[in-house]
Order: structure tokens, then C-alpha cells, then sequence
């Protein structure tokens, strides 16, 4: 089993040296399996590309460097060493040496006992209560009743993927952190450990309370994609529907007051919301055709398959899906 650990990096000169040893003293032991390291710098402004280049020109049989042009945000840098990486397995980890490279051995053990994703939960978070751990455990709970994939932790970077569990999708926006509810989408194994936790001994960190908005957009686009990408009618048509009863409803209200109390109709506010309740209902309906149109086009110009196939027994033999 090949081995790619994908590390994002972004201002951090101090540490990366020591993230370095801490590797090296762990992948150095693991002789059943065969590694690289991919060091992702994220437009740092800091010396930490030199660094990056260095470690890459010490070690080019095991280390790859890849220098992006400018900041594109972590999810992007997570994407480019995804890209790079030849491993059957990729770990993800931050270089910060919050996450302890000594977990990666408990990661891969996971991995061979059949799952597909293990993620890493920082069960005694060494961050400030407050400002990044009570918001992360909020986003944590909501991704998890949201989603349905149940994870302590969605916000710990420091996990392991069979690599064929991430090629059913692509990574925009911040969506790094959704990785596993993705996975489970396409039906991988998902199984949670906990893993260490140290506080930061050099440099900043480069999330605050500020990625809480950003977290609640990107699960709407997570939830749409997961439950409605292959059925987007469902929820175009399911609220066109719904809009144009309460449009009906309204006029059955409207000719009752008529027949009543002898309300004229053009003289009541309701019928004018009835008309937009109506014509907002048909749009709907109209975009969610249109959205199936596109999802066919998408499909079938790229000839995508709508399942995934896990593994395939054929004359006697295992294949891969």
C-alpha cells in the first residue's frame, strides 16, 4: 500500500521544520508500507516556500513541493495535493503540529481493517474555548443532523481516504471540511478515532469566528448536492407546488369572503399575492426541468454513471469498482 500524506501549508516557517522530524521519525518506521509527503504552500507570505522547496530538494524520492501562485484558501491547496498524489491512501494533516504525525500509523490500521474514511477527533482539543472550540463543536453538531453523517469532529483536518472514495467529486469554496459527507455519499465506510491534540507553539492561526457564516452557506450546497443533485425537480418542484397552493388557497379564500360578505375581489390585497404566488410556483417548476436538463447533460457529455461500484467478483477473481 502506497502512502501520500497531503499537507497544506500557509505561514508557517517555524514549524515546518519540526513538522519535518516528527514525519520522518514516524514514516520512517512504517516498513510494510511504501510513502510521500506533498507539501502544498498556499501563497504563504512568510519564508515558508523556501522551506517547502528545501524539504522537497532533501528528500526527492519520498517529499514533492507544490508552490501555488497565490492564496487560494486551504480547500484548494487540499485539492492540488489530492491531485499530486500517486498514494492508494492519502492522509491529510495540517502543519501547524497540532495534529501529532504519530496518529498516522492509527489511521492506516483503520484503513486496512476495511474503511474507507477515518477521521480524527480531537477529543481533548487543545484550542481556546470560546473563540474555536465551543463554534466547533455548534458546526459539528449542526454538518452531523444535517448531512447524517455523525462526526465528532468534521473540523479536524488530520484524516485518512482510500483514494477511490475521493475521485466521485471536486472541492470549490471551503468545502474541505465535508469530505467525509461527500464520501458517504458514494457509499464509503466511515469510521471515527480519536486522535492527539497539541496547542499552537509557533505562528497564528488562520480561522476564527469569521468561518462560522462560511460553514452554513457551504452546508447548503453540501445538503443540495448529497440529497438533490441527482433529483433537483424534487426541490424546484416540491416548493412550485407548495407556492402555487397557497395560491389556490388564497382565491378559494378570496371567493369565499365574496359569497359571504360580498368582498369585491380587486379590492382585497390578497389576490395580487395570490397571482405571485402563483407565477413564483410555475417558475419554480419551470427551473426545476431545467435543472434536470443540465443534470443529464452533465451525466451523459461526460458519461458519468449515476452508481458506484465497490468491488466486482468476476470469473472466480475480485476487481475494483
Amino acid at each position: 500500500m502506497h502512502i501520500s500524506i497531503v499537507i497544506p501549508v500557509y505561514n508557517e516557517e517555524e514549524n515546518l521544520p519540526l513538522l519535518q522530524s516528527a514525519l520522518y521519525s514516524v514514516l520512517s518506521k512504517m516498513n510494510d508500507h511504501s510513502w510521500e509527503v506533498i507539501l502544498v504552500d498556499d501563497g504563504s507570505t512568510d519564508s515558508s516556500p523556501e522551506k517547502v522547496q528545501q524539504i522537497a530538494l532533501s528528500d526527492p524520492e519520498h517529499v514533492t513541493a507544490i508552490l501555488l501562485r497565490r492564496n487560494f484558501g486551504q480547500t484548494a491547496a487540499i485539492a492540488a495535493g489530492i491531485d499530486h498524489a500517486r498514494g492508494d491512501v492519502i492522509v491529510l494533516m495540517d502543519a501547524d503540529l497540532q495534529n501529532d504525525p504519530r496518529d498516522i500509523p492509527l489511521l492506516i490500521e483503520k484503513i486496512e481493517q476495511g474503511y474507507d474514511v477515518v477521521s480524527g477527533w480531537r477529543k481533548n482539543r487543545q484550542d481556546a474555548f470560546l473563540t474555536r472550540t465551543l463554534p466547533s463543536k455548534i458546526a459539528n453538531w449542526l454538518i452531523s443532523i444535517v448531512t447524517g453523517v455523525h462526526l465528532h469532529d468534521y473540523g479536524c483536518t488530520l484524516k485518512a481516504y482510500r483514494r477511490e472514495v475521493l475521485t466521485g467529486f471536486r472541492l470549490y469554496g471551503e468545502m474541505h471540511r465535508f469530505i467525509p459527507a461527500y464520501a458517504s455519499s458514494v457509499g464509503a465506510r466511515i469510521v471515527e478515532i480519536p486522535v492527539h491534540h497539541h496547542p499552537r507553539l509557533h505562528g497564528k492561526a488562520k480561522y476564527g469566528l469569521g468561518r462560522i457564516l462560511k460553514v452554513i452557506l457551504d452546508l447548503f450546497t453540501v445538503k443540495f448536492l448529497m440529497s438533490y443533485a441527482q433529483k433537483p425537480i424534487y426541490v424546484f418542484g416540491g416548493a412550485g407546488i407548495a407556492l402555487m397552493s397557497l395560491s389556490v388557497l388564497t382565491v378559494t379564500a378570496l371567493v369565499i369572503r365574496r359569497l359571504t360578505i360580498g368582498e369585491h375581489l380587486i379590492r382585497s390585497p390578497l389576490l395580487l399575492l395570490s397571482v405571485m404566488l402563483f407565477i413564483m410556483g410555475f417558475q419554480s417548476l419551470l427551473m426545476g426541468l431545467q435543472a434536470e436538463v443540465l443534470n443529464r447533460t452533465y451525466h451523459e457529455s461526460q458519461h458519468k454513471p449515476i452508481y458506484t461500484v465497490r468491488i466486482i467478483y468476476r470469473n472466480g477473481r475480485e476487481e475494483k469498482g
